[in-house]
């Protein structure tokens, strides 16, 4: 009888013994999947550092460019002779493809590209000073000819007679236009990219994307 209860006994330690064995090891799947998610979102919020930490998570946690943008990206690259993949970088890199909700930033930064409104309109706006946010009206701010008086870089890209920097086509061709600007159709990539953005971290990230897409595509 003692006999089968030492077996009993057994029987029940090996049992809690391989519960034991299996949470841990579902605890430490948690964590590291933890620890991916956190890293993700240090990536998509813009803190992680230039580290080979944050380059694993931008080839595990990448979203694809968006197929029905490729052909929106060349033709707005085309028209300002400059690389549709820098193009496609540049809109990964500001509002991930779009998916920034909404598509203004906390400094006045509006559109599928990011642009302050006076960068847009244009800096002879007797509003525009400091950051550029201005105080320009909507019916201006999408006037094709109120931006060419004052020498913005909006651009009517889908020839509605709007330039809307909250219209894709219309933001894609402003971008380009503004990279063109500034190197990009020169071949003077990294000048177009610190002009558009002036920090050194934006510069990586948007060399990142267009090297990633290049090799890609």
């Amino acid at each position: 009888m003692a006999g089968v209860k030492n077996m009993k006994t057994k029987i029940r330690k090996r049992k809690r013994n391989g519960a034991n064995r299996q949470f841990v090891a579902f605890g430490s799947v948690i964590a590291i999947l933890s620890i991916l998610v956190i890293f993700a979102l240090m990536l998509v919020s813009g803190k992680a550092d230039d580290s080979p930490l944050k380059k694993f998570a931008q080839q595990m946690f990448e979203p694809e460019i968006p197929k029905e943008n490729i052909p929106l990206y060349k033709e707005a690259a085309n028209a300002y002779d400059i690389p549709w993949t820098l193009l496609a970088a540049h809109h990964r890199v500001e509002t991930k493809f779009s998916a920034m909700d909404p598509l203004l930033s906390p400094v006045g930064a509006e559109g599928h590209m990011q642009f302050m409104p006076c960068t847009f309109v244009g800096w002879s706006h007797p509003t525009c000073k400091d950051l550029g946010k201005g105080n320009i009206s909507e019916s201006e701010k999408t006037d094709p000819a109120i931006i060419q008086e004052y020498g913005g870089y909006g651009v009517d890209g889908n020839k509605d007679g709007i330039a809307d920097p909250y219209d894709l086509q219309d933001a894609l061709y402003s971008a380009a236009n503004y990279l063109s600007q500034h190197g990009a159709s020169e071949g003077d990539l990294e000048q177009a990219i610190s002009t558009y953005n002036h920090s050194d971290e934006y510069l990586k990230d948007v060399l990142f994307y267009y090297y990633k897409y290049e090799e890609q595509y």
